[in-house]
């Protein structure tokens, strides 16, 4: 019989309803009783991984958000197992991205009846991210939201962290992308996507597609808070005009270097803080479990 591994974050979950729901999909769909994991402090999700990949399971589903997605995917690459997505956490924006239901029962249905999409996979030197990488502003606003504000008021608790930090000051940045000449610009965030769409759906990267082999950047650089409101409305009507404010580019590979220490963050999880962002891309390295109808969507 078929068999999966069930990895979940117990902070996200009422884990013995999930664990009740979980077993009685997959019994009913034909699959033998699952191979539950659970993540710790410790361990957000790599031990999990590379321990399901261990037991020879047929697929591995991840109950939580996008840093306990991001913490698994370096143990589950270009293994070819199957990964089915059951978001419990603020952003799911990878879930989003790939059309995969945010609701827990339809999610799971997907997971028991969906079709295997394969993805790329992006890297900051080991550390592997699905959705986006930054650099500035976007980070420290990550790391400003805290847990608890997290739980209370879900994804507008970033809102109000970045409002604290629209006047930072603004970092100066060299870019080289691929084998390109450097190109220098002020900004006050550099983001790396594997994906386009934020929260509500906003395009800040309207050509990303997370099978093109291809990492799509934005320099952010708006310097008043009238710029930041032009900013805001222009990609909320998926204006693509480029200028000085929001500047995209697409490449292999992407080195950022920032003139001062800044905070990182990758997939929303925050990382050290640092100088600068080296990324690449892993085309095709993972194979994710989506709806029929988002199977060959961007």
């Amino acid at each position: 019989m078929m068999r999966a591994a069930i990895i979940v974050n117990p902070a996200t979950a009422d884990e013995p309803a999930l664990r009740e729901s979980v077993d009685k999909t997959l019994t009913a769909a034909g699959w033998s009783t699952p191979f539950w994991l659970e993540t710790t402090p410790d361990d957000p999700g790599l031990g999990m991984a590379e321990a399901a990949v261990a037991a020879g399971v047929q697929l591995v589903v991840i109950c939580g958000g996008d840093g306990t997605i991001m913490a698994c995917l370096g143990a589950l690459a270009g293994t070819d197992v199957p990964v089915a997505l059951v978001p419990l956490g603020t952003g799911n924006l990878l879930a989003r991205n790939l059309g995969v239901p945010t609701e827990f029962a339809d999610a799971l249905a997907v997971a028991v009846n969906g079709v295997d999409r394969r993805i790329d996979l992006g890297r900051v030197g080991d550390q592997p991210f699905a959705v986006m990488a930054g650099i500035g502003f976007d980070a420290a606003m990550m790391a400003d939201a805290s847990e608890d504000m997290k739980r209370r008021a879900g994804w507008p608790a970033y809102v109000a962290s970045g409002l604290r930090h629209l006047r930072d000051p603004v970092m100066n940045v060299q870019l080289r992308i691929d084998d390109g000449p450097p190109v220098r610009r002020p900004a006050r965030t550099v983001l790396v996507g594997n994906v386009g769409r934020l929260q509500g759906g906003l395009e800040l990267l309207p050509d990303a597609a997370v099978d093109d082999g291809l990492l799509d950047v934005v320099v952010v650089a708006p310097r008043t808070l009238r710029d930041w409101i032009r900013l805001a409305w222009r990609v909320f009507r998926r204006d693509r005009t480029q200028d000085r404010h929001l500047e995209r580019f697409c490449g292999r590979t992407v080195l950022i270097q920032a003139d001062r220490i800044v905070a990182r963050q990758l997939d929303g999880t925050v990382i050290d803080d640092g100088r600068s962002l080296d990324a690449r891309i892993e085309p095709g390295a993972l194979v994710i479990r989506v709806p029929r109808s988002a199977a060959t969507a961007a």
